[in-house]
């Protein structure tokens, strides 16, 4: 459960929070508890040991300041409550000033870890963003691998945009690493040739790795944003050709696109993974967060907080992002499978 504290009591320090009028903090309240309502609505209940929750979210330009003015105090409560409806999930576009980052983890609180990269080159096309994992130590905690994925030198290869992150983890009877790429996007067209050789380079290097004889797991996840137009483009076919599969309650569920139009497939989760010790359940889907909360009717409450002249519609995306939330959810608990296995080696040995 994220922090609410501050949205009442004053600090000792003045903070913009303490700087909050009353009406700011009643709208900030009345959105939290719609935002609630919706995702109890839509999200499965964590549990502790049955599964685990886990979500994939470009949050765009996530700073405290980004091309649509400054952030409000109403973004960062309502992105740290659609964090804590999952156990672990992979952020985009986390920018070089990490105090918006920081402002969401005090409001998440001490149980929850943010592990992040270094900055992606602006002038390369990375535009100084990292990317993050953020968790709850209660249910998901480190493996011990962790890496930026950089490719093997080759002549007139050409590195990643934005490097994709690599970490491992362990969550009940499951161990798994996760890699989360922002893939470039370039030009506007279904294909774009810099786009599909990223998809296939990134997604073979995590394949070879995954089959290596001394491999850290064999359960493989690549998410993120993959700026995939449509799910029949070759950029979609080439995390499929390295082995990777969306799992089926995703696929079957996510029948719109991840952006906020939801004409476009930009985000993905996918697995290479040994199925008999790492499974998806029945569970899955995307979040519209814009139903809850920045909603279309609410454009006269924000208009003093809005730049001059800027749209509402696109401002909002500011505040929240252009991607809604997309996650999975994943068996952890195979006590009983593995008692079943004992059993039968026990009968057979009698």
């Amino acid at each position: 459960m994220p922090f609410y504290k501050d949205l009442v009591l004053a600090s000792k320090v003045e903070t913009e929070l303490d700087r909050l009028k009353k009406s700011d903090r009643i709208r900030i309240v009345k959105g939290l508890l719609r935002l609630r309502a919706g995702l109890s609505d839509s999200i499965p209940q964590r549990t502790q040991t049955e599964s685990l929750l886990l979500a994939s979210w470009n949050i765009r330009e996530l700073a405290p300041t980004n091309k649509g003015g400054k952030r409000t105090m109403d973004s960062y409560f309502f992105i740290a409550e659609i964090i804590s409806y999952f156990d672990l999930v992979a952020v985009q576009e986390v920018r070089d000033d990490l105090a918006a980052l920081q402002q969401v983890m005090r409001i998440l609180g001490s149980d929850w870890q943010c592990v992040f990269t270094d900055v992606s080159a602006f002038a390369n096309g990375g535009n100084q963003e990292r990317m993050a994992f953020i968790f709850d130590t209660r249910k998901v905690r480190l493996s011990g691998l962790t890496g930026e994925i950089v490719l093997p030198p080759k002549l007139e290869q050409r590195q990643f945009a934005r490097t994709p992150f690599m970490c491992g983890f362990k969550a009940g009877w499951t161990d798994f690493v996760l890699a989360t790429v922002h893939i470039y996007y370039g030009q506007s067209t279904p294909d774009d040739p810099r786009r599909l050789q990223e998809i296939t380079d990134v997604a073979n290097f995590i394949r070879d790795r995954s089959e290596e004889k001394c491999a850290h797991t064999r359960n493989w996840i690549i998410l993120g944003d993959f700026n995939i137009f449509a799910r029949t483009d070759a950029t979609m076919k080439a995390i499929e050709k390295a082995g990777f599969k969306v799992p089926d309650a995703l696929a079957k569920n996510n029948l719109t696109g991840s952006n906020v139009k939801k004409d476009k497939f930009y985000d993905q989760i996918a697995f290479k993974v040994d199925a008999e010790e790492f499974r998806a359940k029945d569970r899955a889907g995307i979040f519209d967060f814009f139903e809850y909360v920045f909603r279309k009717e609410e454009e006269e409450l924000y208009a003093s907080l809005m730049p001059a002249n800027a749209s509402y519609a696109t401002w909002r995306t500011f505040q929240m992002s252009d991607h809604l939330p997309m996650w999975v959810e994943i068996k952890i608990d195979y006590s009983s499978e593995y008692l079943e296995k004992k059993l039968k080696v026990l009968e057979e040995g009698a």
